[in-house]
């Protein structure tokens, strides 16, 4: 993808120089041999020579028209390939900490898949030796499997993740990827009334189109200029066997039948393309940085409320159902049952992590913030 902008930006740049060539000399040579005809003063026979030049006058006007459209152009696929850089660091960093999120999904699931283990091993021990029924064996058993399904699953989900981001880097099939890092902690953000004039001061998209309407607008001035006729310069020169001449002119195209009124409403339209294409972009990137930034304040806020008092409950809960297990004053369902709960709401907080994580990047690709934090 970056190697595709590249050589749009190559191309868009190489049309300055086809803008600033001029046009080629013409040269005509002929030759031949000229023969009498039987007529009262014939003409004398011999080698008949005829050179001739001829050379495109351009109109200034049309010139720089013509370099301008070319010049904007260009700068516009530079900002193209900017754009295009930031949107494949962007993905490839949510591809990155999607694979540490499922990364830690694996570790959440080994960990309660332990825990079930301990208790199916306690209350075959205590079934085996008649202190519990049949009936609370087959519920460990239940969710045993239950358990060790969930790990299957989230290796799964981390295998899918690492495919991704294979191919986001193009990395060999044989190469080993194993992220280390960990999702960003809480970042205090400036007020959105603050990164809208940021964002649509230098975001490259909107740079580009920009550059696109500029450019669009020169061309029309470069359609108007061809309406002017193109006078073309010319010089011949001939050798007969009898005489020589030489001589000199200018030949100018009439414009009667082609005004080239179609190819003005086609550039005009093409300028008010570009001037709705750029009301577009504006309309996105402030949808897309109300999106991002509400994202970030709604999943940071529900991470501190998981942090402060539901994670530390649902632990408190798996202690006391275990401690109150162990002394016979609760069921294995009790103790099940917080332990689901413990796993919902650590998966909860992952999720929230990685919501806000992905609102960072957004709002890192929108140009509202600079990148900080763990990086790929």
């Amino acid at each position: 993808m970056l190697k595709e902008a590249s050589a749009a930006a190559d191309e868009a740049k190489a049309g300055i120089q086809t803008a600033r060539a001029y046009s080629n000399p013409t040269v005509e040579v002929y030759g031949g041999r000229q023969y009498t005809r039987p007529i009262p003063t014939p003409a004398v026979p011999g080698l008949l020579q005829h050179y001739a030049a001829q050379q495109a006058i351009e109109i200034p006007t049309e010139r720089s028209a013509r370099q301008r459209s070319a010049t904007l152009t260009s700068d516009a696929g530079n900002y193209a390939l900017q754009s295009m850089i930031l949107s494949v660091e962007a993905n490839t960093k949510r591809v990155f900490y999607n694979a540490l999120r499922r990364q830690e999904e694996i570790e959440r699931a080994k960990e309660n898949l332990q825990l079930v283990q301990n208790l199916h091993r306690r209350v075959a021990v205590e079934v085996n030796a008649g202190e519990k029924g049949g009936l609370e064996l087959t519920r460990a058993s239940a969710e045993l499997a239950r358990a060790q399904f969930a790990v299957t699953h989230a290796q799964l989900q981390y295998t899918q993740a690492i495919a991704q981001l294979r191919a986001v880097i193009a990395a060999p099939s044989d190469l080993i990827l194993e992220p280390t890092g960990n999702l960003e902690a809480h970042r205090t953000l400036p007020s959105l009334v603050e990164m809208q004039p940021a964002v649509l001061s230098r975001h490259p998209a909107l740079m580009q189109s920009e550059k696109e309407k500029s450019a669009a607008e020169a061309n029309l001035d470069h359609e108007r200029a061809l309406r002017i006729p193109r006078p073309s310069a010319f010089a011949e020169f001939e050798n007969q066997p009898d005489l020589r001449y030489w001589r000199t002119g200018v030949s100018v195209p009439l414009p009667l039948f082609d005004r080239r009124r179609g190819q003005i409403e086609e550039a005009k339209a093409a300028v008010y393309r570009r001037d709705a294409v750029l009301e577009q972009r504006k309309v996105e990137l402030n949808a897309a940085l109300e999106r991002a930034y509400e994202q970030y304040q709604l999943a940071d806020q529900q991470v501190i409320s998981l942090e402060s008092e539901p994670l530390r409950a649902a632990e408190s809960a798996v202690q006391g159902a275990q401690a109150a297990y162990q002394f016979g004053e609760r069921g294995l369902v009790d103790v099940l049952d917080a332990q689901r709960v413990l796993q919902g709401v650590r998966l909860d907080l992952l999720d929230a992590q990685f919501a806000r994580q992905s609102a960072l990047i957004d709002l890192e690709e929108l140009g509202a913030i600079s990148p900080s934090g763990a990086r790929p």
